[in-house]
């Protein structure tokens, strides 16, 4: 049952890779429920981020970017993002303010339902005062929208104008998700998502997208410590070297670095037992994207 004068709603968040949809997620919710990299096409699945706000909850749907796809991950991508847009409230259309408009932005913009939307420019930080006039005109031309907001999802620019801004199109509706929790998916897929992360900081090239992580277990040991085992995919022999690395040092600091993310999320210490296996072309067989959990919702 909604409380009286309550507002909810889903907000689909879509645009070109790395644009910074995660980033402007993260920043909204308050809290890491995506992970972001330099990398293009780093949001794999969709994920929702729950804005929690005295008498409204803001379902946000992160996506990954639209893109030309060249193996099956990359349709699944393409179809998971699209599939966002049906039965939202409103649309979030997120934009570089660094570059002009491209094809990946007009294709986008071309295919949009007739929802409720806001174009968001992102990453004003970097932009002057007449540089971020010029990409909301710019932008603007695109398709007609309600709403144009300029923002910086790295330093929380004229988030909360956003907010506001998205508030005004949400119905009288049930709070969805209790207070506290911030995303629909588990801890095990986040776990994994943040060693994936560390495996895009440090790897480059074809590398980071040719991996996938799975958690094969998660238990806790003592009252102190969680066990997690997971098992990082490549799909040849040569990329689980690199990951592995001399030695095994790759794999150590991809370790290193993902421990503290996870201990904070877990809220407790953990152990890492970390795993490289090669699973030959999985990003184009149907049965292993399912074991690997790229399926649609």
């Amino acid at each position: 049952m909604s409380k009286q004068g309550f507002r909810s709603g889903f907000v689909a968040v879509i645009g070109r890779p790395n644009v910074g949809k995660s980033t402007l997620i993260n920043a909204l919710v308050g809290d890491k429920v995506a992970i972001v990299s330099d990398k293009p096409q780093t949001t794999r699945n969709r994920i929702m981020g729950v804005v929690h706000r005295p008498g409204a909850q803001v379902v946000l749907i992160d996506t990954p970017g639209i893109h030309k796809p060249r193996h099956r991950l990359g349709k699944y991508m393409v179809e998971t993002a699209q599939s966002a847009l049906r039965e939202v409230d409103a649309i979030l259309f997120v934009v570089d303010g660094t570059v002009p408009p491209g094809k990946g932005d007009r294709m986008i913009a071309e295919r949009l339902p007739k929802t409720p939307l806001l174009i968001v420019v992102n990453k004003i930080d970097r932009l002057s005062a007449q540089e971020v006039a010029d990409a909301k005109q710019t932008y603007g031309t695109l398709r007609d929208c309600h709403t144009i907001l300029a923002v910086s999802a790295l330093q929380g620019t004229n988030l909360d104008d956003l907010y506001q801004a998205l508030l005004a199109f949400l119905p009288e509706g049930p709070q969805y998700f209790p207070e506290g929790m911030v995303t629909d998916r588990p801890e095990t897929f986040l776990v994994a998502e943040f060693i994936r992360e560390q495996v895009l900081h440090l790897t480059w090239e074809e590398v980071p997208h040719a991996i996938t992580v799975a958690v094969e277990e998660m238990t806790l040991r003592s009252p102190e410590l969680v066990y997690v085992r997971a098992v990082v995919y490549v799909e040849k022999e040569s990329q689980k070297g690199i990951i592995v690395g001399r030695n095994g040092m790759m794999l150590r600091e991809i370790g290193r670095r993902a421990r503290g993310e996870i201990e904070r999320l877990l809220g407790s210490r953990i152990y890492l037992d970390l795993w490289v296996k090669v699973s030959k072309d999985w990003r184009n067989r149907p049965a292993a994207l399912h074991n690997f959990g790229y399926r649609p919702d």
